[in-house]
C-alpha cells in the first residue's frame, strides 16, 4: 500500500467519525451528565466492538455473513431495539447531574453498553467490509494490511470519539438542568430514530 492511499484511506476516517451517529450521541449524553469517565468508559467500549469487526473482516466477510444467513437480520433487530430502549431512557431523563435516581446508569457498566451499541448495529461490518478492500493491494499480504487498516480506523476513531468525551465533560459545568435535560432528550430522539432506521433497512 503507497503512503498516497493511506493518506487518502486515513483522511476519509477521520471525516467518517466525526460525523454523529448513535455511538457519539451515547457518548455525549453520558459524558454530560455522568461526567467524563463515563464517556471514556463508553469509547472504550465501542473500540472493543470495533475490534470484533476488524477480527471478522480478517477471518472472512463474505464467509461469515453466509454463515450467519437468517441470524444476521435477528442481530439488526434485537440491536435496534436496544437502540431504542437507550433513547427511550434518555428521553425519560430528568437531567439532573450525578443522581442515579434521576440519570440511572446502565446496570453493566458503561464499557459493556458501548460494545453493546456497537456490535448492535452491523451495518457498520457491511460498511467496513464494502469500504476497507478499496484500499488493500491484491498483490501484498491481505490479512496484515486488513490487521494495519482495521487498527487505523479504530484508533481515528477513539480519538476523536475521546475528544467528544472529554470536551463535553468539561462542558458540563456549564449546563444547567434544564440544557441537560434539553440535550438527553434530543439524544434521546436521535438514538430511538437511529433504532427504528436501523429496524427498517435491509443489508442485503
Amino acid at each position: 500500500m503507497s503512503l498516497e492511499l493511506f493518506a487518502a484511506y486515513l483522511l476519509a476516517c477521520v471525516v467518517f467519525t466525526l460525523v454523529p451517529g448513535p455511538t457519539v450521541t451515547l457518548i455525549v449524553a453520558n459524558s454530560l451528565t455522568h461526567g467524563t469517565r463515563a464517556g471514556l468508559a463508553n469509547v472504550a467500549g465501542t473500540q472493543a466492538g470495533l475490534a470484533v469487526f476488524v477480527g471478522v473482516l480478517v477471518i472472512g466477510l463474505a464467509s461469515v455473513i453466509e454463515t450467519m444467513g437468517v441470524w444476521f437480520d435477528w442481530i439488526r433487530f434485537l440491536g435496534a431495539a436496544y437502540l431504542i430502549w437507550i433513547g427511550i431512557k434518555m428521553f425519560r431523563s430528568t437531567g439532573r447531574l450525578d443522581d442515579p435516581g434521576q440519570t440511572p446508569k446502565p446496570r453493566g457498566g458503561f464499557f459493556l453498553q458501548g460494545f453493546l451499541v456497537m456490535l448492535s448495529n452491523p451495518k457498520v461490518l457491511i460498511f467496513f467490509g464494502a469500504f476497507i478492500p478499496q484500499f488493500v493491494n491484491p498483490a501484498g499480504d491481505y490479512v496484515w494490511q486488513v490487521i494495519l487498516l482495521g487498527l487505523t480506523a479504530m484508533l481515528t476513531a477513539a480519538v476523536t470519539d475521546g475528544a467528544y468525551a472529554i470536551l463535553t465533560g468539561r462542558a458540563r459545568v456549564m449546563f444547567t438542568q434544564t440544557r441537560v435535560r434539553f440535550v438527553s432528550k434530543l439524544s434521546g430522539v436521535f438514538l430511538i430514530g437511529g433504532g427504528v432506521w436501523l429496524a427498517l433497512t435491509r443489508t442485503r
